[in-house]
């Protein structure tokens, strides 16, 4: 079992940057995909970013070139660097652990919120 906690979501204006983490409560080395999925309201949750063990990498086509998720399996930690905020992104950011060691369970974060406004 792992526990995933995400932080570093909040309030930013249009073309400005955060930084997600997931901190998870055991060793990711043994995780196969580490994601970041976002649920905004009234729609379904969808990929963001997905990062394998052996860091091929993933996104999703209206944050190509914005977004970038790394990995540091050393830290148990996932990033999502997220730059040129439209007022689009703004959700609820999940980290995501599955595959691997985990077998067919997936594990989520509690979220975290990114909102981008004047």
């Amino acid at each position: 079992q792992v526990q995933l906690v995400e932080s570093g979501g909040g309030l930013v204006q249009p073309g400005g940057s955060l930084r997600l983490s997931c901190a998870a409560s055991t060793s990711i080395d043994s995780i196969y995909i580490m994601g970041w999925f976002r649920q905004a309201p009234g729609k379904q949750r969808e990929l963001v970013a997905s990062i394998t063990r052996r860091t091929n990498i993933n996104y999703v086509d209206s944050v190509k070139g914005r977004f970038t998720i790394s990995r540091d399996n050393a830290r148990n930690t996932v990033w999502l660097q997220m730059n040129s905020l439209k007022p689009e992104d703004t959700a609820v950011y999940y980290c995501n652990a599955r595959g691997g060691v985990l077998g067919g369970t997936t594990y989520w974060g509690q979220g975290t919120q990114v909102t981008v406004s004047i």
